[in-house]
């Protein structure tokens, strides 16, 4: 049987699911290659960065070639959850393919 309460809420919500997504698939992430690819308003995407930082499942830095530029990765911390997170659905897949 699943244990649904290990999944992480954090991540689960769709935008900032999105963004783990794209974070994981790539070392790092610039502003507004996100807002693109995801095609969020700068006030959604900053607030569910904001929160995957806040976790510390999301690292920012500025990018020293092009200033004004805030760069986005995913940290370890993050990376593991994900992998985690990922296990979880997995899981669910496997239980509906088995029933």
């Amino acid at each position: 049987m699943i244990d649904f309460s290990k999944i992480d809420k954090t991540i689960h919500e769709k935008g900032r699911l999105s963004i783990m997504t794209l974070l994981a698939s790539r070392v790092e992430w610039g502003f507004q290659d996100l807002k693109a690819d995801l095609q969020m308003s700068d006030g959604n995407l900053i607030t569910h960065l904001r929160s995957l930082t806040v976790k510390g499942y999301v690292a920012t830095y500025k990018d020293t070639e092009v200033k004004r530029r805030s760069l986005y990765a995913i940290t370890p911390q993050g990376k593991k959850a994900f992998q985690e997170y990922l296990q979880i659905l997995e899981a669910i897949v496997q239980q509906v393919k088995n029933d």
